[in-house]
């Protein structure tokens, strides 16, 4: 028996749908047996499955059973062993930068004529134009 890859990886609940495994292949950033694969490849038990969730960080899975239909969450991990080393943790630094940098409340849309008015006499002042 086989398994397509981008199934397996939502069985195994490494991606959330299998539009993002497919994506994830299509961009190189998984490996079986070290080769980048395409998503139609079909894995075979002791496949060594590498997979670059962040720039430093690679998840290495083992397969130990084939599924095709996703799984209980708590049931997910016995498809896999997980060779992975910790995950490193994340710079304070780079969260500050991956926040946006302006929050608006959902639904209000672009600011008004008024508010952008406001905005940049707020930048003037701090600026001293």
């Amino acid at each position: 028996m086989s398994v397509r890859l981008d199934k397996w990886l939502q069985v195994a609940r490494v991606f959330k749908t299998r539009t993002q495994a497919t994506k994830a292949c299509e961009l190189s950033r998984v490996r079986v047996n070290g080769v980048a694969v395409k998503p139609q490849r079909l894995l075979q038990l002791g496949d060594r499955v590498e997979i670059e969730v962040v720039p430093d960080w690679t998840r290495t899975l083992v397969v130990r059973e084939l599924a095709e239909r996703p799984l209980p969450k708590a049931e997910a991990p016995r498809v896999y062993e997980d060779l992975s080393p910790p995950r490193p943790p994340r710079d304070a630094l780079e969260r500050l930068i991956r926040r946006p940098l302006v929050t608006r409340e959902a639904g209000a849309g672009r600011p008004t004529k008024k508010e952008r008015r406001e905005m940049d006499d707020f930048w003037d002042g701090l600026t001293g134009e």
